[in-house]
């Protein structure tokens, strides 16, 4: 029984290798074909020409004028008029402080000055009448000067109580709430004048030594599907140490698509410079590598390219090929290095 096992064993492999031997040379064959066969293709020149430099930058839409408006006293929120996306006209009332204390030493500072003026009126009467002395009208009269700065002082602080629009606008934040405790400085509303908008970057400091106010750059700000330009209005005197950059303020022509806190994007065009351009067909990529096929003496040659953006169906190649060699764009085949290639 084992030898027959053996023996039907032995005829499997020898009935396999025939097969196994004809595919291996039919491999070998069809890679030779490929390797010899003239092949037809369609080249291009590679072509130098100039590249325009630009960098980009990235910016952000703002308000040219904002305001953020806080309160100068201590008290309770008792009114806030009004909600996000609000007009406001400047002098409308955006918030209302309760104060009490500072009310009760509006009208303290008052009675004080009412007092001090009868006291000065009486004691001028005196005076008219040979009674009183010039130095006790002066006194008074110094007296009265002191209180009726109290009282105004009592009065403009009053006033805060009161916070109005400081310009026509929109109110775009409203972190306040009635019945909250209103603190000095902490934000209440933000308004927005959104009719005049602005761009604001930070420009690399090397670029942005080229940049003087009045210049005209180019921006892009995708939300809006906006392209446009704008004129730099400021530049920062100095650089910032830990970005190495410069801020910088651009406006921008009114637009409805426009809002506060898009994203903008600033063209800077630099020294142009000349780069060899082949057609995007011309490349093949596997993983990271790039490649080409260029022709010298009828034959392919492979080249590892590196190559840079790709413009209007073209490639910028920076570096694996020269100027006035023929890039191979089409093949009829597959070709490999060193095929015979007819155009």
């Amino acid at each position: 029984m084992k030898k027959i096992r053996y023996t039907a064993v032995l005829l499997t492999l020898l009935a396999a290798y025939p097969l196994t031997s004809s595919h291996v040379r039919a491999e070998d064959a069809q890679h030779q074909e490929i390797g010899t066969s003239p092949v037809a293709v369609t080249s291009s020149p590679i072509i130098k020409r100039r590249v325009l430099a630009a960098t980009e930058a990235a910016g952000t839409v703002e308000a040219v004028d904002r305001a953020v408006i806080a309160s100068k006293v201590l008290g309770t929120i008792e009114e806030i008029p009004v909600i996000l996306g609000s007009k406001v006209t400047k002098g409308d009332l955006l918030v209302k402080i309760g104060a009490g204390e500072i009310s009760a030493r509006v009208l303290q500072a008052q009675a004080q000055m009412d007092q001090t003026k009868r006291n000065l009126d009486r004691e001028k009467n005196l005076l008219a009448k040979q009674a009183a002395t010039s130095e006790s009208v002066k006194s008074l009269e110094d007296m009265y000067k002191v209180a009726s700065a109290a009282y105004q002082e009592a009065k403009i602080m009053f006033s805060y109580t009161k916070i109005t629009a400081p310009f026509d606008g929109l109110v775009t934040a409203k972190p306040g709430n009635v019945g909250d405790l209103a603190t000095p400085g902490t934000p209440l509303v933000q308004v927005e004048n959104i009719q005049k908008l602005q761009v604001v970057a930070s420009i690399p400091e090397k670029l942005a030594l080229d940049i003087k106010p009045g210049d005209t750059l180019p921006l892009q700000i995708p939300a809006a599907d906006l392209d446009t330009e704008g004129t730099v209005a400021e530049i920062a005197p100095v650089a910032d140490p830990m970005s190495r950059t410069t801020a910088v303020k651009i406006n921008v022509p009114e637009s409805e698509r426009l809002r506060p806190g898009q994203f903008a994007r600033i063209i800077l065009m630099g020294q142009d410079s000349q780069g060899l351009f082949i057609p995007a067909s011309a490349v093949q990529q596997h993983g990271q590598i790039k490649k080409c096929f260029v022709i010298i003496d009828g034959k392919a040659a492979l080249r590892i390219i590196r190559t840079g953006k790709l413009h209007k169906g073209e490639y910028e190649v920076l570096s694996g090929l020269r100027e006035g060699e023929l890039v191979i764009t089409e093949v009829s085949h597959e070709i490999v290095e060193g095929q015979t290639v007819t155009q």
